[in-house]
């Protein structure tokens, strides 16, 4: 009977540490998006998943190599 004057409150200081740490969580933004690394495991990187300056900034980057080729490399035969 006496180890119930310990469990009690050993149990209630940790109810106290799973509580803040739950509220800890939501307040820093742990729950934002609870989808998005189950779709990025599946996926590879897709374009309906990029903000609209990620897409612009990847055309742009994709036109630049193919505007600026030049015949400095190796020939290929």
């Amino acid at each position: 009977m006496t180890i119930l004057y310990l469990l009690i409150p050993l149990s209630l200081i940790l109810l106290g540490l799973a509580v803040w740490a739950f509220f800890w969580a939501v307040k820093h933004d742990q729950f934002e998006d609870l989808e998005g690394p189950a779709h990025r495991i599946l996926f590879d990187e897709d374009e309906n998943d990029l903000t609209q300056e990620e897409r612009k900034r990847r055309r742009t980057a994709r036109r630049e190599p193919a505007a600026n080729d030049s015949d400095d490399g190796p020939e290929q035969r």
